[in-house]
Parts: C-alpha cells; sequence; structure tokens
C-alpha cells in the first residue's frame, strides 16, 4: 500500500516536494469569500455573524448554559469521563510544572529589573462540529489555558442539530468559562472583532476547516492565534528492531486522519519496509476509514530505505514533522540529533496516540515543516509579559553620562534631556 523508496538524492526528494505542495495549496475562491464575511462581521456585527451562521448552519448563534453542560457530562460513559479527567489531570500536571512565574533581581548596575508574567485576558477555543467532534481537542487547547491563569475561556463550535455530548462534558472538565454554538469563518470574525453577545478575545486557539484556516490568517494581527495547522503527519525513524506491526498500526493511526494527512517511514532497513508494507495491507482490511486511509498512503505515504540511522535522522530534520516516533534499538542515542519536530515518541511503547489522548503533552503541534521555528501549543501560548524596572538616584547616576552618550549618537537629544535633567 505504501511506495518503498530507496534513498539516492533525488528519489526521496521527489517525495517530500509532494509533501509540502499538499501543504502549500490555498483556494483563491474560499480566500475571497473568508475576506467578504470578515469584512461583514466587522461592519456590521452580530447582524451579519447571524446571516451566515443560517446560511451555513441553518442556524442562529446561540449561548449554552451550565445546565446543558451539566447534561451532556451526565449523559457520557462512565468510562469516558473518567478517561477525559485522567487526560485532564495529566495535562494540568505537565503545563503546571511548565509554568513560568514573575521574576525581579537586582542588575549589575544596582536597579532592579525583572519581568511581570500574566495570562492573557480572554481567550478563544474553536472546536469543529459534525463528524470532527474531538473532546481531546477541547482538554488540550483549554487546560493549559486554564493554568495560565486566563480569565476567561469562550469555546465556539458549530450550531450542529446535535451537539457532542463529549465535547461538551469535555468543556466541563477543562473549566471553559464560556460556550457559543457559532462556527466558520464567522465564529472567527465575531471574536475577531467582537459581535453582539460574542465577545472579542486576545487569542484564538483550535483546528477548523479551509473557511477557518482562511480567517485565521486573515484575523492574525488583530488577535493572536495558534497557528494555521496544515494536514496531519507522522514520521517513524526505525530498524530492523522496531516491529513491523507496531509501526503500521502508527502510520495507520495517522493516515486515518484525512486523506491529505502524511505517513513516513525512515529505515536502514529494507527487510522492516516491506514488513511494514505488508502489515499497513493486512491491518487496512479490517480498520474502519479504509477508504481515507488508502488515499493518504496512497498519496503522501512512503517509505525511505536510508543508507544508516544518521541520515534517517538527518531527512526528518529536513522534514521537521508534526509526529516523530524514534523505534530504534536505542532510541534515546538519537534525540540529540533531533532539531526539528513537533513531539518526540521514544521507543516502542510511546505511540503517536498516546500523545493524542493522555501523556500530558499537547496534540496542538507545528505541521508542513513549520517545527523548524513553532513550537507546540502549551501554556506559554497563554501568557504575556511586561518588563518591569525600578532605579533610585544613586543607581541612575553612574550610568547617566553613558546613556547620553548613546542618545545623542542616535540624534535623540530628548532622550539625553531626559536624563540630563535629573542631575542638573
Amino acid at each position: 500500500m505504501i511506495s518503498i523508496i530507496k534513498a539516492d538524492g533525488s528519489a526521496e526528494r521527489r517525495q517530500l516536494d509532494a509533501m509540502r505542495a499538499r501543504a502549500a495549496e490555498k483556494n483563491a475562491d474560499i480566500e475571497l469569500a473568508v475576506q467578504a464575511i470578515m469584512e461583514a462581521v466587522r461592519t456590521e456585527g452580530l447582524a451579519a455573524v447571524e446571516r451566515y451562521s443560517r446560511q451555513f448552519d441553518r442556524a442562529a448563534p446561540y449561548e449554552l448554559s451550565k445546565e446543558r453542560l451539566d447534561q451532556a457530562y451526565k449523559a457520557c460513559p462512565a468510562e469516558l469521563t473518567a478517561a477525559l479527567e485522567h487526560a485532564a489531570r495529566n495535562i494540568r500536571d505537565y503545563n503546571e510544572k511548565l509554568l513560568v512565574r514573575t521574576m525581579e533581581w537586582i542588575s549589575p548596575d544596582g536597579g532592579r529589573v525583572g519581568r511581570i508574567v500574566r495570562g492573557l485576558s480572554r481567550v478563544g477555543i474553536y472546536v469543529p462540529g459534525g463528524t470532527a467532534a474531538y473532546p481531546s481537542s477541547v482538554l488540550m487547547n483549554a487546560v493549559p489555558a486554564k493554568v495560565a491563569g486566563v480569565e476567561e475561556v469562550v469555546m465556539l463550535t458549530p450550531p450542529t442539530e446535535n451537539l457532542s455530548d463529549a465535547v461538551l462534558a469535555a468543556a466541563k472538565i477543562a473549566g471553559v468559562d464560556r460556550v457559543i454554538a457559532v462556527g466558520g469563518a464567522q465564529a472567527v470574525a465575531a471574536v475577531t472583532y467582537g459581535a453582539g453577545f460574542i465577545p472579542r478575545v486576545d487569542k484564538l486557539v483550535g483546528p477548523g476547516n479551509a473557511y477557518v484556516a482562511a480567517a485565521k490568517r486573515l484575523a492574525y494581527g488583530a488577535l493572536d492565534i495558534d497557528m494555521v495547522a496544515g494536514p496531519s503527519e507522522v514520521l517513524v525513524i526505525a530498524d530492523e528492531t522496531a516491529n513491523p506491526k507496531y509501526v503500521a498500526a502508527d502510520l495507520l493511526s495517522q493516515a486515518e486522519h484525512d486523506k491529505l494527512a502524511s505517513a513516513v517511514l525512515l529505515t536502514d532497513s529494507m527487510e522492516l519496509a516491506q514488513a511494514a508494507d505488508r502489515e499497513i495491507v493486512r491491518q487496512a482490511g479490517y480498520l474502519s476509514r479504509s477508504e481515507i486511509m488508502e488515499a493518504s498512503l496512497r498519496d503522501f505515504g512512503c517509505a525511505i530505505v536510508c543508507e544508516n540511522l544518521d541520515k534517517c535522522v538527518e531527512l526528518a530534520d529536513e522534514i521537521a514533522p508534526e509526529h516523530l516516533e524514534i523505534v530504534t534499538k536505542a532510541p534515546r542515542d538519537l534525540l540529540p540529533m533531533v532539531k526539528n519536530a513537533g513531539a518526540v515518541f521514544l521507543g516502542a511503547y510511546t505511540p503517536e496516540p498516546l500523545g493524542d489522548y493522555m501523556a500530558g503533552p499537547d496534540h496542538v503541534l507545528p505541521t508542513s515543516g513549520t517545527a523548524r521555528f513553532f513550537s507546540p501549543l502549551s501554556v506559554d501560548s497563554f501568557l504575556k509579559t511586561m518588563s518591569v524596572l525600578e532605579f533610585e538616584r544613586t543607581a541612575l547616576e553612574p550610568i547617566a553620562g553613558e546613556i547620553i552618550a548613546l542618545a545623542q549618537a542616535e540624534k535623540l537629544t530628548a532622550h539625553a534631556n531626559s536624563i540630563r535633567v535629573r542631575f542638573e
């Protein structure tokens, strides 16, 4: 089901170019439509949001009550709510350990300097509706925000006929403050500009369809966003000691997301590549979403056989995958060589779904090679910092002349004067 490529400097490049092209594609019609929606909401407010909501979702936006969340929680099977609560505890514990705090200290010149850390005031979390109802994403977005001290977390989800009880239960468990049934580009516009009862937010996070992604791109600057996520991806580095059954299962687990998802195996063993391919065919035969998996693996999946594991890591760093699994005899030995990945999973018993649901680190990760410069969502994503300075006369006076010299070099005489007048 997957093509097996022996790395020769060009064959693997063609495959990587195809992967990059799929992520870079944009639909001009979508961009234009979203621009119109954003401008309408900016100028007309809630009336435009309601109009587009009825047009696309056949329902006006509304806010859900706390009682509705309670009902959803009670309607979920006990094993599901237990799993959600367990996951929330792990996510909370992980982010509490990462949380940076306000610090001040005495500088070498004798003044007090430091940094004040604050949570954002209001954050929006977009949660897709319909078949793409992912309660785990609610936890991964909302819990770090609450740990950061965000004052109000507002969840947005399309006003579908049957809202997911699991998603609403996750919102309750995560401590979401408000849940508003509104979706699409009009939801992004509403929280960008504020629209009636839908508040303006400081930051919007969470996945969405192409219209939501385009709206987030346009909204950036008026608010902050997490990232514009591309198709999901996993890259597995494995050697001859890896179990092909596990490798195949992990590739398939990512391929089932989307026909544009990418699942790639890098190995120094042709035998493993061939065995993993046989396992993919066998396992896909009894899994659901087989049509999606087949299309994903046919178009954007492959096994690349490299000269050695060092070459595998070099190629992985160039790809900068969202998820990187290292399933080798000594996986931690390769970790110091890894520079670019959203999340790294070490060993045969650390599969990617562990990170999706339960381990604690976030599953909102940079895609499409952006792990070269973006980081996973975490408590840091919901914090802002302010510098703080406090100098007495005795600390300022010894360095006053140097400040004046710097100001004069930049021809900013008022800056120099601000210092000089204090010592005349």
